[in-house]
């Protein structure tokens, strides 16, 4: 006899907790590449309506399509037809909403980046996991919420599992970012543009005028406006000026280096 297909886990639960969260996240990005996106968002809005209902399977009159597609409108914040991770704890009641707890309380992407710099002192774009908590732990202290030690060490622990996938003790600047509410995510809005070090380096070169291996605020401004030019993207001045602050948090004294723009700009740091 066949055996029964594993049950999604605790879709119809009240409160998830942050290991539950992240089980069901695993369940539905099948392939772990950090989306619920194609068939396993059907999959995962099938399982939702099953959830919702609780009565079994959905009657057939209600159009699925329809439903999916209001369903995205309403939780996929950024439009590129994917549900990430951030969107995902919008929908499911998470206890005390633990991702949720990070995304309205990081206030802004640039309060993300101060603590980020903070523990990435070689500007790898990447902090290692024993760091994590102090990192975690910054975040709420900047956004004035109050923790328990072992609250912490819970979210530490989670964070981890969700992060670090492929288990070499390092989290990425990119990863870590989907703790930012998706609007705020300046990381992301850049993932569809990411460019190689050939390309990054003639931009740098072209907005570092003078040669001196960093650029300032104004000339941050400069490339990231081509830089949207040139991808086609729209972008109102208040999210320009928001990115720009986020970047230049990153800065020193004003001064944005090679290193620190590569970060965010380039493709993935090499493994």
């Amino acid at each position: 006899m066949a055996s029964p297909q594993p049950q999604p886990p605790y879709l119809h639960l009240a409160e998830l907790t942050a290991s539950q969260f992240l089980e069901i996240w695993k369940h539905f990005d099948a392939d772990g590449n950090g989306y619920i996106e194609g068939k396993e968002l059907e999959n995962f809005f099938q399982e939702l309506e099953k959830a919702r209902k609780g009565s079994g399977m959905m009657s057939k009159s209600d159009n699925f399509g329809e439903k999916m597609k209001e369903f995205m409108q309403k939780y996929d914040k950024n439009s590129d037809g994917k549900i990430e991770m951030a969107e995902l704890a919008q929908i499911l009641p998470t206890e005390e909403n633990f991702l949720l707890c990070f995304r309205q309380h990081v206030g802004s992407s640039t309060e993300f980046m101060e603590a980020w710099r903070k523990y990435d002192t070689d500007r790898s774009g990447y902090i290692e996991a024993n760091e994590l908590k102090g990192f975690l732990s910054d975040l709420l202290k900047k956004a004035n919420r109050p923790y328990d030690e072992p609250k912490l060490q819970e979210y530490t622990q989670t964070i981890l599992r969700m992060f670090d996938l492929n288990g070499d003790g390092k989290l990425g600047l990119s990863e870590m970012s989907r703790l930012l509410p998706v609007q705020e995510n300046f990381l992301l809005k850049f993932q569809g543009m990411k460019l190689t070090s050939e390309e990054f380096n003639a931009i740098f070169t072209f907005y570092d005028k003078d040669g001196s291996g960093y650029i300032d605020e104004n000339e941050l401004d400069a490339l990231l406006k081509d830089l949207y030019e040139k991808n086609k993207k729209e972008m109102n001045i208040q999210q320009l000026t928001n990115y720009r602050k986020s970047v230049m948090s990153l800065a020193e004294a004003g001064k944005l280096y090679r290193k620190d723009l590569e970060i965010v700009l380039c493709s993935e740091p090499p493994m």
